[in-house]
């Protein structure tokens, strides 16, 4: 098959790679066609690839002729650079593809997937399979990116050194792959024939002087070596400081690479520098460009809590929101009571934040470029301005606030019999703290006193049936694995000063379990009427994944068939939730599971067991929720909602791409900080738990303070240790001690490197001997 691209997808391409990067702002066409150097002999071909953008729906025309980009941001840097880039990079196009021709003739046992690469601080990497932004891309064997997705291995590909190119963590690949045995085991290797799409350019590092050359080492260790970056007196800069800088050519095996710094961001030490670091690497935004900030103070001075002919009035209802005590944005509120039938009423009113946020908007289009508000350990990154956010839809104690409302109807036992949806208008009289909650129900009759008797009546009923419906989840067959969060307790610059496990208390499954209940009766509603939707997608495990589980489970000591019914897993999780198990068993369950994402497959949320379930009660901080909420209220209003499949799967792939961004961002400032707090206790002995079993080492956790250290082979008790992938343990050759995946264990800080984000760590011994494995449960 013919794999060069015609001239009219070139310049198409072309137009996308620029319009669609991340700092691209609206402008007219003959800029863009000045910015990409094009030459009065290709005004034509520019032309002509512009309708059909326009035609596909890939970009629109904005106030004064601009071109506005319709798809989610690319991270990598735009094709904008100049037509010398554009041409150097059409060349290293031809020579991948020619690799790939050579690689992958008929007989040759390769084969390709699309997929993300991750770097290790070794050099190597590995592959994980993905689609890519949804789009369909021909393979050389001719099958499409889904098609390969589907029959990609469900296990990370492995891709030595010499074999990964230029290729950097996140970015996505295209690769060759086989079964190869390594040592005593297989595994799929393979060699990274093209990079399909960088995931930055931008990079965040320490700047030093080698030789009189200036020399930027990137922060976590994922390229080996320092990139060079030529003087750059210009900028101030000085040694040993946090920089920015922008990848002209990226290090490979043979090159150092290339670089220019773009921004100084100071001494680390400095209050509050860990945040702004990672702020930088992960691209999230400090703040609203200004015309979004303008429409919301717009949407503000036209608000007016009058109540019109297409809303109804519940301003009269008993209704309350329960909420973190530090929350500051309010989107879900509560109303319950019992209907002459004996049946449950219940109300859930999500903010109507559909009516503040119109498709097409500024605010739309910086919501969904975000994707998602980030909770950082110190800083809150919002979605929407705090004028929409923290005022105008947040569900605000006494003040009259517009909803999107989930009327749900129960049997006394808790059976779902109707819904209804509608728009409304709202009056939360009670703002609630889950710690006040947790108070009513240890002691309710001490709170009679401090609440109306309908407040008070209220929290009783939805601590019922809550409890009710959570009961039932479980008989239906939903999983919980009982794993401790912590959260991290700061001074006012930042810095760690202890930590606490945050519990699950009652209070929050109540509120838990009527949020989970509106996102099925949605997305039940929406599937019922022959809708796509924008689904929240967990897929079950592999079944490889599945019987590794099934033979770890069985080593422990514990009866078990086959892990392939989740009530056995269910079965599994509940016998060692308040066992020395729990952290091993409960751990694996969790590593065994695949990660949630959004699109519009009918597949059934695994972990819940609900056939269909979306994400719609926070659309304040998830654009998911948002989508959602618009195919509400097209339903409401009589028209039909926007479910093309292929525009919710883009949505689905960006929203997910943004999700997952955000964690990261949150796991690596956690970790910078916790890595400072142990910058002065080496040598400090800490009890920790197991958390990852590699051929090279150990990672473990810490208890108290939540901190995930290697402990390599080196730093083992002497002796030659034999590495069970499937049981997920090292084991010594000559004492036959185990080190297992949940194992409670003491160890020594022995050394925190704060550039390659690494902490050290020395075993020391097991924590406690719970004879575990002589022990067998049922």
């Amino acid at each position: 098959m013919n794999e060069q691209p015609s001239e009219a997808e070139f310049y198409k391409q072309l137009i996308l790679n620029h319009v669609s990067h991340g700092h691209y702002k609206p402008v007219k066409p003959k800029v863009i066609f000045k910015k990409l150097e094009l030459t009065e002999d290709e005004t034509r071909e520019f032309k002509r690839a512009l309708k059909r953008l326009i035609r596909d729906k890939q970009i629109r025309w904005g106030a004064a002729h601009q071109v506005i980009y319709n798809g989610p941001e690319r991270s990598s840097s735009p094709a904008s650079t100049g037509k010398r880039d554009r041409v150097q990079g059409e060349g290293q196009r031809k020579e991948g593809e020619k690799k790939r021709r050579d690689k992958g003739d008929k007989g040759s046992g390769l084969k390709q997937m699309v997929g993300r690469f991750r770097r290790s601080p070794s050099g190597h990497g590995s592959v994980t399979a993905t689609v890519l932004e949804a789009t369909v891309r021909e393979n050389a064997s001719g099958e499409s990116a889904s098609q390969a997705f589907q029959s990609a291995p469900d296990e990370r590909v492995f891709i030595r050194a010499p074999q990964s190119m230029d290729a950097a963590t996140g970015d996505i690949v295209l690769v060759e792959y086989s079964r190869k045995r390594r040592g005593a085991t297989t595994e799929w290797s393979g060699r990274v024939v093209e990079i399909l799409r960088r995931r930055t350019n931008r990079f965040v590092g320490t700047y030093w002087v080698n030789q009189g050359a200036g020399c930027v080492t990137v922060d976590g260790g994922q390229f080996p070596q320092s990139v060079l970056v030529g003087d750059a007196t210009a900028k101030g800069v000085q040694p040993q400081d946090k920089v920015v800088i922008e990848m002209v050519r990226f290090p490979s095996q043979h090159d150092y690479g290339q670089a220019v710094i773009v921004e100084v961001l100071g001494q680390f030490g400095q209050p509050h520098m860990d945040t702004l670091m990672i702020m930088r690497q992960f691209d999230l935004p400090e703040e609203f460009p200004e015309n979004v900030v303008e429409e919301s103070r717009g949407q503000a001075a036209e608000f007016a809590a009058n109540i019109t002919d297409g809303r109804r009035d519940l301003t009269q209802e008993t209704i309350i929101t329960i909420d973190p005590i530090d929350a500051r944005d309010f989107d879900d509120a509560i109303s319950l009571r019992r209907i002459e039938n004996g049946h449950w009423l219940l109300g859930v009113h999500i903010a109507d934040v559909s009516h503040f946020v119109q498709p097409g908007t500024r605010l739309d289009e910086e919501a969904y470029r975000r994707g998602t508000s980030v909770y950082l350990p110190d800083k809150v990154v919002p979605m929407l301005p705090e004028i929409i956010s923290n005022h105008l839809a947040s569900l605000q104690p006494d003040q009259v606030r517009f909803a999107m409302t989930a009327e749900i109807e129960f049997t006394a036992e808790g059976q779902l019999v109707q819904t209804e949806f509608y728009r409304s208008a709202i009056k939360s009289c009670r703002r609630f703290s889950y710690e006040e909650v947790d108070e009513y129900l240890a002691d309710a009759e001490a709170w009679r006193s401090k609440l109306t008797p309908a407040v008070h009546q209220l929290l009783a009923q939805m601590h019922e049936l809550a409890m009710l419906l959570r009961r039932r989840r479980f008989d239906n067959g939903s999983l919980e694995m009982m794993l401790p969060e912590v959260k991290l307790d700061l001074d006012r610059s930042g810095q760690v000063q202890g930590a606490r496990v945050l519990a699950n208390t009652e209070s929050h499954q109540i509120i838990e379990e009527f949020m989970l209940i509106a996102n099925v009766a949605v997305a039940t509603q929406l599937s019922d009427l022959g809708y796509h939707l924008l689904r929240r997608i967990h897929a079950p495990p592999h079944e490889r994944r599945l019987s590794e589980l099934t033979q770890f489970v069985q080593a422990l000591g514990i009866e078990v068939e086959n892990l392939q019914n989740r009530f056995e897993i269910k079965r599994v999780l509940e016998a060692t939730a308040d066992s020395p198990l729990r952290h091993a068993v409960h751990y694996a369950v969790l590593r065994a599971m695949q990660k949630a994402v959004y699109g519009p497959k009918e597949v059934a949320h695994f972990a819940l067991n609900f056939d269909h379930y979306c994400h719609f009660t926070s659309p304040i901080r998830r654009y998911p929720d948002l989508v959602i909420h618009r195919m509400l209220g097209d339903l409401i209003d009589g028209r039909r909602p926007n479910d093309q499949q292929r525009w919710l799967t883009m949505v689905g792939e960006h929203c997910s791409d943004r999700e997952q961004n955000a964690e990261q961002a949150e796991r690596e400032l956690k970790k910078l900080k916790l890595l400072a707090y142990f910058q002065d206790k080496v040598g400090q002995e800490i009890a920790g738990v197991i958390t990852g079993v590699e051929s090279f080492g150990l990672f473990v956790q810490g208890t108290d303070i939540p901190a995930e250290g290697l402990v390599s082979i080196a730093n083992l008790p002497d002796d030659q240790y034999y590495y069970d992938d499937r049981g997920r343990l090292l084991m010594g050759r000559s004492s036959r001690h185990q080190y297992r995946l949940g194992d409670q264990v003491r160890v020594q800080i022995q050394r925190v490197d704060l550039v390659r984000r690494q902490l050290d760590m020395l075993m020391l011994g097991p924590a406690a001997s719970p004879q575990r494995r002589k022990k067998r449960q049922r």
